[in-house]
């Protein structure tokens, strides 16, 4: 049985089940539908599906336009999904085809993964200015804002001589669970390429992925030059 999903969840938790499903009408319909089509295809009240596809229409997500009628009567007020949002997103699935592919075919997957983390810790980033002298504290102080931006959540960093910030959400949790040393090498030359980037005496000497279910810790060494 097929674990992976194959679309990403997180669209549609945030919409919730009824309106995603409201959505998913408009999306597949071949023309614009109204509110009692939407109602009696989601198995919703008129008043429930009109409120549904408002939303839908003020969060950007549908569109909202009279019928053009050619007979008699009041002109219905159909919807539609919007162009921009095509559908779910496969993102995570990417994600897994990438890794997997570093994985497999890389001779040095590792190596390959610090040495894209380090560029892209450099590229993300603000480089000091010329003559501008970085502390190990100010260095650690950039590189926890770049890693809270990226969202692993870190904590303070512990011990002074040889300090160890815990991280404490993984932002590709389930990428790194099934490709941990592909993805936790790219983490970790992320870290490295930011604290060669701000020039801190400062280095990522190692990362320990899950040491709990939600913990990471990151442990960097201070250079004494």
């Amino acid at each position: 049985m097929r674990e992976l999903p194959l679309t990403d969840a997180t669209s549609r938790a945030a919409l919730g089940e009824s309106r995603a499903r409201v959505l998913d009408l408009l999306r597949t319909a071949a023309e614009p539908l109204g509110v009692r089509q939407v109602a009696a295809a989601a198995n919703l009240h008129a008043n429930t599906a009109r409120f549904h596809l408002d939303n839908l229409v003020d969060t950007g997500l549908a569109e909202r336009h009279v019928e053009d009628r050619t007979q008699p009567g009041r002109p219905r007020m159909v919807y539609r999904a919007t162009v921009r949002d095509a559908g779910q997103r496969s993102y995570q699935l990417l994600a897994t085809m990438l890794t997997t592919l570093v994985a497999g075919e890389l001779p040095q997957p590792r190596q390959a993964a610090i040495t894209a983390g380090r560029e892209w810790g450099r590229y993300l980033v603000e480089r000091p200015t010329p003559f501008e002298r970085v502390d190990a504290e100010e260095g650690i102080r950039r590189l926890s804002a770049v890693l809270a931006d990226a969202g692993f959540a870190p904590g303070a960093a512990e011990d002074a001589g040889h300090p160890v910030i815990p991280l404490r959400h993984c932002p590709f949790r389930e990428i790194a669970q099934q490709q941990r040393d592909v993805v936790c090498s790219l983490h970790l030359g992320l870290m490295q390429g930011v604290l060669a980037e701000v020039r801190a005496p400062v280095d990522a000497r190692r990362l320990d992925p899950f040491v709990e279910p939600s913990l990471c810790l990151a442990h960097l060494t201070v250079s004494n030059s």
